[in-house]
């Protein structure tokens, strides 16, 4: 059985040769999946020089020599065929079957939007908006749910926070339900404010009880332009195109849409944010102003990149 290092060199190498962003680190979160190990494992192992069979693994493997040749065997297999699907630029967390988001550890999958880092900025900046106007139980929205992300976030995050998520995709609202499921367990309280429905997030006639109500719209709607359809196989060939396109050559009709219904929805003195492509912020910024909205700006993303829609009735 080779070294941690020898294992991870050579299938980074593959990964590199197909075109993966980040080969090194997809190969270590890999073998750290496929042993059932933490990734500082994976790095602590590298580090020594230790074997794969020297990798922590389950309560399951015995401490006998045979046993764990087994189980290094065993996991050897299982990475090479994480490696594979992921050399078909499968996006890692389908593979591993869950995103790191936050604080949360959502389960993703076919049918649903993969959570990025950049709509942890979104998240940021809403709570920061809460915090900043000293909002016990906030009443939230998140429109296009997705994963549930957005709103898991918050009502985790927020003390005594009240959160409705709304997402129209039957596929996705199903990995909603389960990272839904998985929070109220960890945290009940949690669990019973936040209020899932399916339904198309833009019409008037869901969460119509709510309109005039909700202090702040937080939302990761659909905006990638038709007319520029993503480079990466992992967006391209397995985000849903539900989650990915926002309805016009530049993006803008389901975002804009989310507007007008963000506006309904708030009290006054109530707050948008809307992550949005980094071409859209003018005009998000000028829609916003002529439809409901007294104060709209642009908010960026951790990299610098005008990212979000901010916006006060």
């Amino acid at each position: 059985m080779g070294t941690v290092i020898e294992t991870i060199r050579s299938a980074a190498a593959r990964l590199r040769e197909a075109g993966v962003d980040t080969p090194d680190h997809d190969a270590k979160l890999l073998l750290a999946a496929a042993a059932g190990c933490e990734l500082r494992d994976v790095d602590k192992a590298m580090l020594m020089g230790d074997d794969v069979a020297a990798l922590p693994s389950g309560p399951s493997v015995a401490d006998a020599d045979d046993a764990a040749d087994a189980s290094a065997s065993a996991v050897v297999a299982r990475f090479d065929a994480m490696i594979a699907r992921r050399a078909t630029r499968e996006p890692l967390q389908h593979i591993t079957g869950h995103a790191p988001f936050r604080y949360l550890d959502l389960l993703v999958g076919p049918g649903v939007f993969v959570p990025r880092p950049e709509t942890e900025t979104v998240v940021q900046a809403g709570l920061d908006w809460i915090t900043e106007h000293g909002l016990y139980g906030p009443r939230v929205v998140d429109l296009c749910a997705g994963s549930g992300a957005i709103g898991l976030a918050v009502v985790t995050e927020a003390p005594g926070a009240q959160v409705w998520a709304v997402e129209r995709s039957p596929e996705a609202y199903a990995w909603t339900e389960r990272n839904r499921d998985r929070v109220a367990a960890a945290n009940p309280s949690a669990g019973c404010n936040y209020q899932l429905e399916l339904g198309d997030a833009t019409s008037q006639f869901v969460l119509p009880q709510l309109d005039g109500t909700i202090d702040i719209v937080i939302t990761n709607p659909p905006y990638v332009p038709l007319a520029q359809i993503p480079e990466q196989p992992e967006a391209r060939d397995h985000d849903p195109d539900m989650a990915l396109y926002g309805g016009s050559p530049d993006g803008l009709e389901i975002p804009e849409r989310i507007v007008g219904r963000a506006a309904a929805l708030l009290r006054a003195g109530g707050a948008l944010v809307m992550e949005h492509d980094v071409s859209q912020g003018d005009a998000l910024v000028a829609y916003a102003l002529a439809h409901g909205f007294s104060v709209a700006r642009t908010g960026r993303d951790w990299t610098g990149r005008e990212r979000y829609l901010f916006a006060e009735k």
